[in-house]
């Protein structure tokens, strides 16, 4: 094992299911912070493989900065219209020309975001509902051999920390997964069209009992009136109690779009599946962390993920990295409640040099705790003499990021 400063301590605090209240949120792959996320993630992917097919490396960049200012819509039971076009900025860095090679940053960006929104947003009129844009200033080509220089490790671009925790409590599950499978499922499987990509899930268990509140922009062309958009909430309702029960035995209340007022016929409808369209704005970082929840019960980062480079960026690598140590150690490792891991950098230091690796375990119920510590070392060590795995991880996709 290599000397590095990894401390693995036992947990003493109360395990996150035996608390009291626990809340977690999901903002959706259609609500502007997460289009601002997948924006940004999606241009830095496709810049990555720009480089590496151009330069054979993956360049300096960092597109982290997208904005969201919203348009202005007129929804209506059976279709209405976008009047004020969303607008969308990309901003960021990025190295533009590297040993006599021109890169068309500019050109990949605005292509890429078109095609993400065009596949995560199929009810938007790329032509007419948004104003798409692009401002990226020129990155340093300084690490532009970083990720192809064998045996050379990157030195940190600040000093920052990322944070993982593992496993999912059962609410963790049930918030994710509702989000994901009203869309996957729901939507594209068993084809309810007047589901839209907005959808915001706010879990709260007290006890044993789970409150789940449920904020979802229906689509208004595929809702004729008011007695169908009531039928539809019905359904969405009755679904996500089935959900919920694959995985807790806890009551479970679930409350779809709150706001509404039937009798006025005031309704969460949207043109376009996104409450972009009239009046909701978006930045990168204001939605979820990188494992896909805001867990204001757990130790989180604030730092945003998307976007930001996979080379030497802290605020992407760390986030991600204590994720999947925290994951591999609940996995791999028997009696664990919860894991957390804390990976703090010093800026300019090698990345694989934390300034100090944490893990702190909470154990369960007469299982000893050191037996664990030597176990739980070596997997922090081993993604930590490997930190390109999760360079290569991310520039191919194979980890989301909100």
């Amino acid at each position: 094992m290599s000397q590095r400063n990894i401390c693995v301590e036992q947990y003493l605090e109360t395990p996150i299911e035996k608390q009291q209240i626990e809340l977690v949120e999901r903002k959706g792959i259609g609500h502007p912070d997460s289009i601002a996320d997948g924006l940004a993630e999606s241009v830095s992917r496709a810049l990555c493989k720009e480089y590496i097919d151009k330069c054979g490396v993956i360049l300096h960049h960092n597109t982290d900065e997208t904005q969201i200012a919203a348009g202005h819509s007129i929804p209506r039971f059976g279709g209405g219209s976008v009047i004020h076009p969303i607008y969308i900025l990309l901003v960021g860095r990025a190295t533009k020309a590297f040993n006599g090679v021109d890169i068309a940053t500019d050109t990949i960006a605005l292509k890429t975001a078109r095609r993400y929104l065009k596949e995560t947003l199929p009810n938007l009129d790329l032509e007419s509902d948004i104003v798409l844009d692009c401002k990226f200033g020129r990155g340093s080509s300084d690490l532009s051999d970083v990720f192809g220089r064998p045996g050379y490790v990157p030195m940190a671009n600040d000093t920052s920390f990322g944070v993982g925790h593992a496993p999912f409590s059962e609410l963790e599950n049930i918030v994710y997964n509702t989000e994901r499978s009203l869309i996957e499922d729901l939507k594209k499987k068993r084809g309810m069209q007047a589901v839209g990509e907005d959808i915001k899930v706010m879990g709260l268990r007290n006890g044993e009992d789970i409150t789940l509140t449920i904020c979802c922009g229906m689509v208004d062309k595929y809702i004729d009136d008011i007695g169908a958009y009531i039928s539809y909430k019905e359904q969405i309702q009755n679904y996500v109690e089935d959900l919920a029960a694959k995985y807790t035995n806890r009551k479970v209340s679930v409350f779809i779009n709150t706001a509404d007022d039937i009798k006025s016929e005031s309704v969460f409808l949207t043109v376009t599946g996104t409450s972009a369209e009239m009046g909701d704005d978006g930045s990168v970082g204001r939605g979820n962390r990188s494992n896909g929840l805001i867990t204001p019960n757990r130790p989180m980062s604030m730092e945003a993920t998307s976007g930001k480079n996979p080379i030497n960026h802290i605020g992407k690598i760390y986030n991600l990295m204590s994720t999947q140590i925290a994951r591999r150690i609940a996995a791999e490792i028997d009696g664990i409640d919860d894991v957390y891991v804390k990976l703090l950098s010093q800026i300019g230091k090698p990345i694989d040099q934390p300034l100090v690796a944490s893990v702190q375990i909470s154990v369960k119920d007469g299982v000893k705790f050191d037996s664990m510590r030597k176990e739980a070392e070596g997997i922090v060590d081993e993604w930590l003499c490997d930190t390109k795995k999760i360079t290569e991880m991310v520039s191919k996709g194979e980890l989301n990021t909100f």
